[in-house]
C-alpha cells in the first residue's frame, strides 16, 4: 500500500465530542482534510453550525449533534444519530472537557463529580457506545484527549482536572488491551500549551506566566491548533494499525524538560 493511502480516510466517519471549537475543531478539520466525514457532538448549536460550515468547505459530509455528555442516554443517542446520518462510525475522538478553578479544599463533591463526569466518565461511555459498531465493522480507532496534567500535578485549582486526565490515559490503555482482539486501536494524545480562543489573551494579560511557560518549552513557543492534526490523522488511519495503548505528547518538548 502506498504511503498516501495509509493516511487516506476517505469513506470513514469520525465522531468528535466537543468538536465545535478550539483543538476539537482543529482535529475535526484535519480528519476532514484526510477525507473523513464528520459528526460534531457538542452543546452549543450556534457554535456547531459555524464549525460545520467550515468543515464542509473540505468537501466532506458534516453533521451536528447536540449532546450532554454527562447523560448516558444522550451519549448512546449521539452514537445512534451518527450511524443513522452517516452510515457508520470508524473513529471516535473523546475531546469534550471542562475544568473547575477551585482549590481542592473548596471543591464540593458535586463539583468534583462534574469534572470527572465530563472528562473521564463520558470518554468511557462514548467508547462503550461505539464499540459494537466498530466490532461489527471489523475495527475502529478511539483517540482520547488527555493533557500535560495527565503527567504532572495541576497544583491549586487542577485536582479534578488532573485526576480525570490521568484517568483518560489509563482508560485508553485498558481499552487497548481489551479490544485489541476486535481490531480496535485505542490511544491517547496529550496536548501541551496551545493558542486557542481560551488562551489567546494569556500573553497580554499574564505575561510573566506566558514567559515562564515558554522558557519550559524547548521549541520556545505555544502550539497552533493545526499542529495537532498530523498526530490525530495518524492515529485515525491505517498507518497506526499496529499502534494501540500509546500515549503521545504533542507539546513542543514540554514534558521532557
Amino acid at each position: 500500500m502506498s504511503i498516501n493511502r495509509l493516511f487516506d480516510l476517505s469513506g470513514r466517519v469520525a465522531l468528535v465530542t466537543g468538536g465545535n471549537g478550539g483543538l476539537g475543531l482543529a482535529m475535526a478539520l484535519g480528519l476532514a482534510q484526510a477525507g473523513a466525514d464528520i459528526a460534531i457532538a457538542a452543546r452549543n448549536t450556534d457554535k456547531t453550525a459555524t464549525a460545520l460550515a467550515e468543515i464542509r468547505t473540505e468537501g466532506v459530509i458534516a453533521e451536528g449533534i447536540q449532546v450532554d455528555v454527562t447523560q448516558e442516554a444522550a451519549i448512546q443517542q449521539m452514537v445512534s444519530q451518527t450511524v443513522n446520518a452517516l452510515g457508520r462510525v470508524d473513529i471516535l475522538i473523546n475531546n469534550a472537557g471542562i475544568t473547575m478553578r477551585k482549590e481542592p479544599q473548596d471543591l464540593s463533591a458535586d463539583e468534583w463529580d462534574q469534572v470527572l463526569d465530563v472528562n473521564l466518565r463520558a470518554a468511557f461511555l462514548a467508547s462503550k457506545a461505539v464499540y459494537p459498531h466498530m466490532k461489527a465493522q471489523g475495527g475502529g480507532k478511539i483517540i482520547s484527549i488527555g493533557s500535560m496534567f495527565s503527567i504532572f500535578g495541576g497544583g491549586g485549582s487542577g485536582a479534578p482536572y488532573s485526576a480525570s486526565k490521568g484517568g483518560v490515559v489509563q482508560l485508553s490503555k485498558s481499552l487497548a488491551v481489551s479490544w485489541a482482539k476486535d481490531n480496535i486501536q485505542c490511544n491517547a494524545i496529550l496536548p501541551g500549551w496551545f493558542m486557542t480562543d481560551l488562551t489567546a489573551a494569556v500573553p497580554a494579560n499574564q505575561p510573566d506566566r506566558y514567559d515562564l511557560i515558554c522558557r519550559r518549552i524547548p521549541t520556545g513557543r505555544w502550539g497552533e491548533p493545526a499542529e495537532l492534526q498530523g498526530t490525530t490523522v495518524f492515529l485515525a488511519s491505517q498507518a497506526s494499525d499496529y499502534v494501540t495503548g500509546a500515549v503521545i505528547s504533542v507539546d513542543g518538548g514540554y514534558s521532557v524538560m
